[in-house]
């Protein structure tokens, strides 16, 4: 849904990354180049960002108020 503020595995903060890794794939640039640039070295961080689906404004159609 959200992306985590930290990664699952090692715990490295990777939320402040999110926006800024969308922008840069809106614009074709390379996810690995990307990466690589945000210092993003281990496997559980890049992976992270790289399988995240945004789900919030799917699931925010079905809030009840």
């Amino acid at each position: 849904m959200i992306i985590p503020i930290r990664c699952w595995s090692c715990g490295k903060p990777v939320g402040h990354l999110w926006e800024d890794f969308q922008e840069k794939l809106k614009k074709n640039e390379d996810p690995k180049k990307i990466l690589d640039l945000m210092g993003l070295e281990r496997y559980c961080c890049r992976a992270l960002l790289l399988g995240h689906v945004d789900l919030i404004d799917t699931a925010a159609k079905f809030k009840k108020f």
